[in-house]
């Protein structure tokens, strides 16, 4: 199904069409020189003239196309350069890591932990799991349980004592 172009839409998209046309190839150019990767410049001038045609309501003077396609091209660029530089950075940081070695999950155990934390009372097992799972501090469970700190002291205490006492668990 053909949708009907408005005579003035129709005039404004060739209008978009000849300004493509006439931009790209110094669009290109000046993103090729910018980056020296030809296939990097292509995005960088595709994606101002994008924003271009986003912006194109709110742009004054329509014969400032090729001034506001260098301008859009060359931030394009400078982020682009800007976010590899952080990428490097990062990866340099993590080089210096030694990689985390693969352990295989030990599913009896973790099955041994589950069933032996189902079986202590509710609030043991939420003072439990906030503090050692979720790595939470004593106020915020305190906040979480509506109780006082020390009564997550007291409950933390007590879970890890009757966990103590199941020789599965301990092993």
């Amino acid at each position: 199904m053909m949708t009907q172009v408005a005579p003035a839409e129709e005039s404004e998209l060739s209008g978009l069409a000849e300004t493509y046309v006439r931009s790209a190839p110094g669009a290109i150019r000046l993103a090729y020189l910018l980056t020296g990767d030809r296939a990097l410049a292509e995005d960088l001038a595709q994606e101002a003239f994008v924003r271009f045609v986003a912006r194109l309501h709110y742009i004054r003077d329509r014969h400032a196309v090729d001034a506001y396609l260098r301008r859009t091209i060359v931030n394009l660029s400078r982020n682009y350069f800007r976010r590899r530089a952080m990428e490097r950075s990062f990866l340099e940081r993590q080089a210096g890591h030694r990689p985390l070695e693969h352990v295989e999950p030990d599913v009896s155990t973790h099955q041994v932990m589950r069933a032996a934390l189902l079986g202590l009372p509710v609030r043991q097992r939420a003072a439990l799991v906030l503090r050692y799972y979720e790595d939470l501090p004593e106020t915020q469970i305190a906040d979480i349980l509506r109780c006082r700190p020390s009564t997550v002291r007291s409950l933390v205490s007590r879970g890890l004592q009757a966990l103590r006492q199941i020789p599965e668990v301990t092993r």
